[in-house]
C-alpha cells in the first residue's frame, strides 16, 4: 500500500464522488439482486449520513482523490438479542483501479476505530450470498455469516 493512501471523515463537498460510488455499488450488485428497479436508484442518503452524530462515512484518498468509501452507523439491535446497539458498516467501494491495495482495509480499519471510540462492541454488515469476492473480503477482517435471508417469488 502506498504511504500517500490515507482515510479521512467524508464532507458533503465529496459528494459528487460518494453518489458516482454509490452508483459504481448499485451496478456491481445488480446482478446478485433481481429485485433491484431499473436505473436510477439510490441505496443511502450519503448526505444525511455525513451530517448525523450517529454516523461516519469514510472516505480514503491518495493525495486529494478520493479512491474508497464506507460508512458506520449506531443500530439498535431486536429486544431479544444483544448486545442492545451494534456498528453497521456499509457503503463500501473501492475504485477499481485501487483494488487488491488494501484500500478496503484501510477504510474498514476506520470505521472500526469509530465504533469502538463509541464503546460498541460488535459490527455487522450486510453482503449478497453469491458476492464471494467481498464475502472473502470480510472473512480477512474477522467477520462470519450470521444469517442467510431467502425469498421466492409466486
Amino acid at each position: 500500500m502506498s504511504s500517500s493512501l490515507r482515510t479521512r471523515s467524508a464532507t458533503r463537498a465529496d459528494l459528487p464522488v460518494l453518489l458516482a460510488f454509490e452508483q459504481g455499488i448499485v451496478a456491481w450488485e445488480r446482478p446478485f439482486n433481481p429485485t433491484l428497479k431499473p436505473d436510477p436508484i439510490s441505496y443511502y442518503d450519503i448526505g444525511e449520513l455525513i451530517d448525523l452524530e450517529s454516523a461516519e462515512v469514510i472516505v480514503a484518498v491518495d493525495g486529494e482523490r478520493i479512491i474508497g468509501s464506507g460508512y458506520v452507523r449506531v443500530r439498535q439491535a431486536s429486544d431479544y438479542v444483544q448486545p442492545s446497539q451494534y456498528a453497521f458498516l456499509g457503503f463500501m467501494f473501492v475504485d477499481p483501479e485501487y483494488r487488491g491495495r488494501g484500500v478496503n482495509r484501510l477504510v474498514m480499519d476506520a470505521l472500526l476505530d469509530w465504533a469502538k471510540a463509541r464503546n460498541l462492541t460488535e459490527v455487522r454488515l450486510q453482503v449478497y450470498s453469491e458476492n464471494d469476492s467481498a464475502i472473502r473480503a470480510y472473512e480477512k477482517t474477522g467477520f462470519t455469516p450470521l444469517l442467510l435471508e431467502m425469498r421466492r417469488t409466486l
